[in-house]
C-alpha cells in the first residue's frame, strides 16, 4: 500500500542505528487502531508478534486497505513484548533482495511488504525462497503482504509460491463509509482534536477511500489547524482543500 501509507518509517536493509519504537512505528499503525478487520486476524497478528502458535501470515488485498499497517502493527506488538522485528518494503529492496534479507537475519519476526515488486525476478524469488526456509529453520516468523493472492502473484519458482501459499491468508477489502468515519474519528481524537459531524460528512463526499489517502489527509488537517489555531470545521475545510 506504493506502500499502503506514505509516511512509514521502515527498517533499512541494512544495520544501522536503533530508533525508538514510536519513531519506527507510528502511533496510528497498532493493532488495536485498525478498523474493520476480518473475524480473528488481529488474533492471528498479535500471536505471530508474541511467538505463540500462530500460522505464518499472508495479507492480501488491493493497495490502500492497510497491509502496511497491519505489518508496521505486528512489528510493533512483537518488540513491546520483547521479540526483535524488522520491516523490508521490497520495492526498495528489488534486484537486490539477497542483500537485504541477510542483513535483516536474526530477528524474530521480519514483516516483507509488496512481494509483487520482486515477482519475476529469478535471483530476488531465489533468495526469497532460501529466507523463507532458514527462517523456518531458526524458528523466526514471517508475515508477508501482497495485492495478488500468492497463486496470482505470477512467480517465476514453483516452490516459492508452494511456501507462499502453505501461509495463513488474511484478505483485505477497501473499508466502506462507516469504516473511512470510523478512521477519520479516531485518528483526530488521537491528534486531540474532535471532528464534528458535519465536517465528518463533508469529507466523507471528496476524500479518497484508501487508508493512505486519509493518513495523508489528517496529517495535513493536523499541521494546518495547529498553523492557524483553527477548530476543524466545515468552513476551515472549504478554505484549506477547496
Amino acid at each position: 500500500m506504493k506502500p499502503d501509507a506514505p509516511g512509514h518509517r521502515s527498517t533499512p536493509a541494512s544495520p544501522g542505528p536503533q530508533l525508538p519504537l514510536a519513531l519506527r512505528y507510528p502511533p496510528d499503525q497498532r493493532l488495536d487502531t485498525f478498523v474493520d478487520a476480518a473475524a480473528g486476524a488481529i488474533e492471528q497478528l498479535r500471536a505471530l508478534a508474541e511467538g505463540g502458535s500462530g500460522d505464518w501470515l499472508y495479507l492480501a488485498g488491493p493497495a490502500g486497505v492497510g497491509k502496511t499497517h497491519l505489518l508496521l502493527a505486528t512489528c510493533a506488538a512483537a518488540e513491546a513484548s520483547g521479540r526483535r522485528a524488522a520491516y523490508l518494503p521490497l520495492t526498495a529492496a528489488a534486484g537486490r533482495l539477497g542483500e537485504a534479507l541477510h542483513a535483516l537475519e536474526g530477528n524474530h519476526l521480519l514483516a516483507l511488504d509488496g512481494l509483487e515488486a520482486v515477482a519475476g525476478n529469478r535471483d530476488d524469488e531465489i533468495a526469497l525462497f532460501d529466507a523463507h526456509n532458514r527462517a523456518r529453520a531458526a524458528g523466526s516468523r514471517i508475515i508477508y503482504a501482497a495485492r495478488p493472492t500468492p497463486d496470482a502473484l505470477g512467480a517465476w519458482l514453483p516452490d516459492l509460491r508452494s511456501r507462499l501459499s502453505q501461509c495463513s491468508r488474511i484478505n483485505l477489502q477497501p473499508l466502506d463509509e462507516q469504516g473511512r468515519r470510523e478512521v477519520l474519528r479516531q485518528r483526530a481524537r488521537r491528534r486531540g482534536w474532535v471532528l464534528e459531524e458535519t465536517a465528518l460528512d463533508w469529507l466523507l463526499k471528496r476524500v479518497e477511500r484508501d487508508m493512505a489517502g486519509l493518513t495523508a489527509l489528517l496529517d495535513r488537517l493536523d499541521r494546518a489547524s495547529l498553523a492557524a489555531q483553527r477548530r476543524i470545521t466545515v468552513p476551515f475545510l472549504r478554505q484549506l482543500l477547496g
